[in-house]
């Protein structure tokens, strides 16, 4: 079976990293590679890997007339990985990095890249809270034996999230430390944040030595954006909290009793593979049961991912990893970190919202929303409205010149005369929204409203902006220009509305949340699930603007942030809940758990929604659904996976042995039997007719099942087909007597004759639901009927 196959984000150094060549054209400018080692054929000679790693390396290029400086620096190891991953991480010149390539003990070498963050009443919305007895909250303890890896940008650790006050010892199989470093001490530790590490050397290889005066050399956070993510996942519940008045109310995580362990590994400039790996790899080693990253980029081949290596690995550990889908959406094929090995976690919204008006001068009243939280406009006084492309810097000479930047409120680019005292209209593009905003107090405007762009639609995210201002959607950008362009004299005012709970419909999936299909493995449903990451409140460092703008002197206890960097914590926390509700449970148990009790439905039975248009949201976009954590604690059966089952799927989508070596650090044959990639025991099942090239017009997938409940039950099947297809399950009543029975069951597609006909729909969509009266175990079933992909087979 061929894989599918999408080589667009790859960088020249990636595709050297396919070819097996790197390029002299690079000079001999130095750069990091991580390097995997098969550690089976270290000599005896060596005591350990160290030493041999590190020999290794002093005979790269024996020719007396190298640069012998080069040499001696390439034995000083940025990293070395011993848990998810064999092998080390090292600065080297092109030419020396080919030489080790071609060693016998060296199975792959990966050019170090960068990756950048994907960025109250969410624990009430999915029906965590305290009030609701006997629910998953109750059976996990909260999460107490429960240790969550946060890999972001550090952790402030004297927040009041962060307290340990009630909770119990450490648990004793915990094997991690607090690492000191600046403005962080192992005082800063205690029953809460349990392990604080922080990982800089491959940063610091490429982009320089860190500057102390901008951000700190330790487990620290100076960004913010860790400290929200570890408080989503697992912060204590905090009375009084709120951004500026907004969003008032108990702030508190996930998983409330859940340990965290911080593992630093992003700065100001990005996150680089080489120090990823090496948090995976520490994480695997200090004993942590999940791992949430909100840290994305470019698709590549699981081969060449260093991420996604890690993640293998650390799924052999039994560790579930969590991850960010990404923030590319809502175009499809944009879904990151999509291994299946990992759960991947869109963005949803939450019933919570921040009004704010743009009043018109012809009556016309557009809401938006906003987090500005200052002094307001003048009450009853229309300001002059002006849409910031008519507002270049220069006039009517430059104005075609500069139309994008000053459309998009880019620094420098708007005139201070055309502006003044003016509500300035900008589009979303080029630079953050935040600082559109300071941009336009810059240029002594009064206002400003930040406008959607194709083709991002109706989502709307609030801010904390500068100066009063709202964000509008789409369309009503669209409106506000019409109106300027047709008035003689545009003139507004803007309203702001406080919070406003109880909104309808909700959840409705983030605009901006990447979507499916999965590149590189469409048989494997990505994004999994869904989860709450627009408008989200939580935990703040003491010295960082909500903004994270240099020039805004305001300081807050708790922000306001969405990204699917805040979905993932969401999950990451229920993944830990259910980890302590059944400590014997799998990561792919766990997965499956979320996935098969996830909901794609509203209560009154129609399909959720997608903010970008407001239109039906499809599998692409959601997964197998808004994840539902008190269905979670105890969904009847699960699809279960082991390290083999991820190898043969990886056989059957057509992996070299080589490329799975690269993958899996033993030795791994796929033999001669005839596997089918649609056969991976996942929760979801996707299938593809080759319509187009007179393919087989019947698919048949086999799926099996772990009791994991208390009683004999009886589970029968019912399907609600994809159009074109007729499904038939057999056998469609499955009994079981003890909890940890499996059971396997097959699903037999054909394709209907009028379905291949030209011009039919791309893919179709529908759903197998297992029900034993009382629990519903429900799994996408999607039917592709063309190539959607480029392939390699």
């Amino acid at each position: 079976m061929r894989r599918f196959w999408c080589l667009l984000f790859l960088s020249p150094l990636l595709f050297a990293a396919v070819s097996g060549e790197f390029d002299d054209d690079e000079g001999e400018v130095a750069q990091t590679f991580i390097v995997r080692v098969e550690n089976e054929l270290k000599p005896s000679a060596f005591s350990d890997v160290e030493h041999w790693y590190k020999s290794t390396l002093r005979s790269l290029d024996s020719n007396p007339s190298s640069d012998s400086e080069e040499i001696g620096k390439s034995t000083e190891f940025l990293h070395i990985y011993q848990t998810v991953f064999h092998g080390f991480s090292v600065k080297l010149t092109p030419k020396l990095a080919q030489q080790l390539r071609n060693r016998p003990e060296i199975i792959a070498i990966f050019p170090d890249r960068v990756r950048q963050l994907q960025t109250t009443r969410s624990p009430r919305f999915l029906g965590l809270s305290n009030t609701n007895p006997g629910g998953l909250l109750t059976e996990s303890d909260s999460g107490a034996n429960v240790v969550i890896g946060v890999l972001d940008t550090g952790i402030w650790p004297e927040h009041r999230s962060f307290h340990d006050e009630g909770l119990g010892p450490i648990p004793s199989n915990w094997r991690g430390e607090c690492v000191e470093g600046d403005n962080f001490t192992k005082n800063h530790c205690n029953r809460k944040i349990i392990g604080a590490r922080y990982f800089s050397d491959g940063y610091e290889a490429r982009r320089g030595k860190i500057n102390s005066s901008e951000e700190l050399k330790s487990a620290r956070d100076t960004n913010g954006h860790g400290t929200h993510t570890a408080s989503t996942a697992a912060g204590r519940a905090v009375g009084n909290a709120s951004l500026f008045g907004y969003a008032a109310g108990v702030a508190v995580g996930m998983a409330p009793k859940a340990r965290i362990a911080v593992y630093k590994i992003c700065w100001q400039y990005g996150c680089m593979d080489s120090d990823i790996l090496a948090a995976f790899d520490q994480a695997a080693r200090d004993g942590v049961n999940v791992i949430s990253i909100s840290v994305g980029g470019g698709v590549v081949p699981y081969y060449l991912d260093p991420m996604a290596i890690g993640a293998f690995g650390a799924m052999e550990k039994g560790i579930l990893v969590s991850a960010a889908a990404g923030n590319d959406g809502p175009t499809k094929l944009t879904v990151s970190n999509v291994s299946p090995w990992m759960m991947t976690v869109g963005a949803s919204t939450i019933d919570r919202t921040f009004p704010a008006d743009l009043v018109l001068g012809n009556g016309r009243v557009i809401t938006g929303m906003s987090l500005y939280s200052g002094p307001t406009l003048p009450k009853k006084t229309f300001l002059p409205l002006i849409y910031a492309g008519n507002a270049s810097v220069g006039g009517d000479a430059t104005k075609r010149a500069g139309s994008f930047s000053s459309a998009t409120c880019l620094d420098g680019s708007l005139d201070e005369n055309a502006v003044r005292g003016k509500i300035v209209v900008c589009d979303r593009g080029g630079n953050s929204r935040v600082a559109k905003g300071a941009v336009v107090r810059k240029a002594g405007g009064a206002g400003v409203v930040v406008a959607n762009v194709a083709p991002i639609g109706e989502g709307l995210i609030a801010d904390p902006l500068v100066l009063p201002g709202l964000a509008v959607t789409e369309s009503a950008g669209k409106s506000i220009r019409d109106y300027i362009n047709s008035s003689p004299n545009p003139r507004a005012t803007i309203v702001f509305r406080g919070t406003k709970l109880g909104v309808r419909p909700a959840p409705v999936v983030a605009s901006f949340s990447a979507r499916g299909p999965n590149i590189d493995s469409p048989y494997i449903l990505k994004p999994d699930v869904i989860a709450p990451g627009v408008n989200i409140l939580a935990a703040w460092p003491a010295g960082s603007s909500p903004t994270e703008l240099g020039d805004d002197p305001r300081r807050t206890e708790f922000n306001v942030e969405s990204g699917t960097s805040m979905s993932c914590p969401h999950a990451s926390g229920v993944a830990a809940l259910l980890k302590g509700a059944h400590a014997d449970w799998s990561p792919a148990m766990i997965r499956s758990a979320m996935m098969t009790t996830a909901y794609s439905r509203y209560r009154d039975g129609k399909p959720l929604l997608d903010e970008q248009s407001y239109n039906t949201s499809t599998v692409w976009d959601i997964g197998a659904g808004h994840v539902d954590p008190q269905r979670a604690v105890d969904p009847g059966l699960v699809y279960d996976l082991t390290v083999a089952d991820y190898l043969n799927f990886l056989c059957a989508s057509n992996f070299s042995g080589g490329e799975i070596r690269r993958i899996y650090r033993k030795r791994f044959s796929c033999g001669r039997k005839q596997l089918k990639p649609w056969d991976v025991n996942y929760p979801a099942i996707v299938v593809q007719f080759e319509a187009l090239t007179g393919g087989d017009l019947e698919v048949v997938v086999t799926r099996t099942v772990t009791h994991v409940g208390d009683r004999p039950t009886r589970f029968v099947a019912a399907v609600t087909s994809p159009r074109g297809v007729s499904v038939t399950v057999t056998p469609a009543v499955m009994r079981f007597r003890a909890k940890g029975e499996k059971r396997s069951y097959r699903v037999r597609i054909k394709a209907e004759k009028m379905a291949l006909r030209p011009g039919t729909a791309l893919w179709e969509e529908g759903k197998l639901v297992w029900s034993d009266g009382r629990r519903q175990v429900s799994s996408p079933l999607v039917v592709m009927w063309s190539r959607l992909f480029d392939r390699r087979g």
